[in-house]
């Protein structure tokens, strides 16, 4: 097939998979893997090699990041149901303030956003977010708004939340999630701070029925955290997030100092993502036994692979889309046609992942398909290749366009915008004003950030 059929079957294909997954409500899964299925026979790839082909982009995936995200998922899940979550939050309160509730809100979410899930972590968080309303007369608009634009940019931005981890492992970058967990942290701040004054504004301009929202406040704040018992401490608390992130950076010090021998052996190994978020489950465990809640353990397991169960097979069924998109001679034409995508640079990953959300809802599904279309950074016969995104940095940048274009833009097909507008007690037209208003300002500064990082650091 000439190349510019094969851009339109390609166009058509992902026009197809978002109509599946959006008005059919085909499980993203079986609607990726059926569009592979189809792109491969359209695009003329023999027969007898599609098999094959399933086959290595679905194990490959595995290979290379389905450990990771199986241990980020166990440790956000043991931070919940240890009130270790609570007990963040609360440090969060204590150091911020009562007097800058926005604010507090905005980095206890971010905060305990890296770990859980940011519709768990609004379930969650928001019983403090109603007690400290209630307690200090804060408005309550502005306090949602805060809480859920931090959790939602650690979401989408920062390991282990299973979305980038997934990104990063496409991208070529799964040994060295650090980066991306550093990379994250940076894009984070200004998009942070436009949520922050975009929340002191919203809270003015949009109000809710009081009578409605004090019916659902029967606890002070102090009270709420006592509900919970005694929560753990806080160096336990943090330790499954913080370790994993220590030893990981051990692991880059001995690859930067080129330290040889049983010394930069061992903390090469310390520092592998694996053994890294293995150490954080480890620290997970004591936290477990702390409170008294070592029993639960195998019940808490089964909950996180529950949770991550359906991310790894939509995780699988985009490398097998990335695989077939490669094997079918998409990126061959791209490069052979490359001006205008070049052009685009690193806004192309960042369009693709915003046009998928936008259409489906998930932001975890945009960044996995997203980050599948564009292949490894180390790899000659992908699309990052093509875009000159060849360097490990370049690949962090990639991870983070597709995350921003993952969180642009938050409306009615988005779980997450029913969660905060539910518990928020908005209407649904306030929840546009305010959830997709806000992630459309995060996408765009998010954006503009990473491209003004790419003059920098590429």
């Amino acid at each position: 097939m000439s190349g510019i059929y094969l851009i339109i079957s390609f166009v058509i294909a992902i026009a197809v998979m978002i109509w599946m997954i959006s008005k059919l409500k085909v499980h993203p899964f079986l609607a990726l893997m059926t569009i592979s299925l189809a792109l491969a026979i359209v695009a003329g790839i023999h027969l007898d090699k599609i098999p094959g082909i399933i086959g290595d982009g679905f194990s490959g995936t595995f290979k290379s990041i389905g450990i990771v995200i199986i241990f980020g998922a166990l440790i956000g899940t043991v931070l919940e149901k240890t009130g270790a979550a609570l007990k963040l939050a609360d440090i969060v309160v204590n150091l911020v303030g009562q007097k800058r509730p926005e604010l507090a809100m905005l980095i206890m979410g971010w905060v305990v956003g890296i770990p859980v899930f940011c519709d768990s972590g609004f379930v969650v968080l928001n019983p403090i977010r109603e007690a400290l309303y209630k307690k200090i007369s804060a408005n309550p608009v502005g306090m949602s708004v805060a809480l859920s634009g931090g959790l939602y940019a650690s979401h989408v931005f920062i390991p282990p939340t299973p979305g980038p981890i997934a990104a990063a492992g496409a991208l070529g970058l799964s040994g060295n999630l650090l980066l991306v967990i550093v990379m994250g942290t940076v894009i984070s701040l200004p998009v942070l701070a436009g949520v922050y004054f975009f929340a002191k504004k919203i809270g003015q301009d949009v109000t809710i029925d009081e009578k409605e929202a004090d019916a659902v406040i029967a606890k002070s704040y102090d009270d709420l955290i006592k509900q919970y018992g005694k929560l753990p401490n806080g160096f336990l608390s943090i330790a499954p997030i913080i370790m994993p992130i220590l030893f990981m950076a051990l692991g880059s010090i001995a690859k930067i100092l080129k330290i040889s021998g049983i010394c930069g052996s061992l903390m090469g190994f310390l520092g592998n993502p694996i053994i890294a978020l293995a150490i954080g489950v480890i620290c997970a465990v004591f936290l477990l036994a702390n409170t008294h809640k070592l029993g639960e353990f195998n019940e808490i397991t089964n909950e996180s692979l529950k949770i991550v169960g359906p991310i790894l097979f939509i995780t699988a069924a985009g490398g097998v889309l990335g695989k077939v998109i490669t094997d079918a001679g998409f990126v061959e034409f791209i490069k052979e046609n490359a001006k205008v995508i070049k052009a685009a640079g690193i806004f192309f990953p960042f369009i693709i992942s915003a046009i998928l959300k936008t259409a489906q809802g998930s932001s975890t599904v945009a960044i996995i398909t997203t980050a599948s279309i564009m292949g490894m950074f180390n790899s000659a016969d992908s699309l990052m290749d093509a875009l000159g995104l060849t360097s490990e940095m370049a690949a962090a940048l990639c991870v983070m366009a597709i995350g921003a274009g993952a969180m642009t833009v938050s409306h009615a097909n988005d779980s997450y915008f029913w969660v905060v507008t539910n518990f928020s007690k908005m209407s649904p037209q306030q929840g546009y004003r305010t959830q997709t208003m806000m992630t459309f300002i995060m996408g765009v500064v998010g954006m503009l950030s990473i491209w003004v990082l790419s003059f920098i650091l590429l």
